[in-house]
C-alpha cells in the first residue's frame, strides 16, 4: 500500500511539472508575441537578424504554437504538433543567434525554450 501512494505522489507530481512547463511555455510565447506588436525593439531585432520578412510569419507560428500547448493538454495529437514546432522554431533561433555571434547569455532564452519545448514533446510522446 505504501509503495504504491508513493507511486501515485510520483506520478502527480511529474504531471504537475509537466502542467507548469507547458503553461509556462504557453504564456510566455503569447507575451513574446504581444510584444512584438508593442515594442519597437521586437521588430527591430527581426531587421537586426536580416529576417524583417519572417517576422510577422514567427509570430504567427508562435501564437499558434502556445495556443496549441493550452488544447494539446486535451488532446496529446496537438501537444506533440505544438511543442515539436516550437521546439524547432527556437532551435532555428537559436542557429540564428549563433551566426550572429551573440553571446550565450543573450542565446540563452531562444535555447532554454527549444530544451522546455523538447521536454514537453518528449514527454507527450510517452503518453502517446
Amino acid at each position: 500500500m505504501c509503495a504504491y501512494n508513493i507511486i501515485f505522489i510520483s506520478n502527480n507530481l511529474i504531471m504537475t511539472i509537466f502542467n507548469i512547463c507547458v503553461f509556462i511555455s504557453s504564456f510566455s510565447f503569447f507575451a513574446y508575441c504581444i510584444s512584438y506588436f508593442t515594442s519597437p525593439h521586437m521588430k527591430s531585432e527581426f531587421k537586426r537578424f536580416n529576417l524583417e520578412k519572417l517576422g510577422l510569419l514567427t509570430i504567427i507560428l508562435e501564437f499558434v504554437g502556445a495556443a496549441g500547448l493550452l488544447v494539446g493538454l486535451l488532446y496529446n495529437p496537438i501537444l506533440l504538433v505544438a511543442s515539436g514546432g516550437l521546439s524547432l522554431l527556437m532551435f532555428l533561433g537559436t542557429i540564428v543567434r549563433i551566426r550572429l555571434k551573440d553571446s550565450l547569455w543573450i542565446s540563452l532564452p531562444a535555447l532554454f525554450y527549444m530544451l522546455l519545448n523538447g521536454y514537453i514533446f518528449l514527454e507527450a510522446f510517452k503518453r502517446m
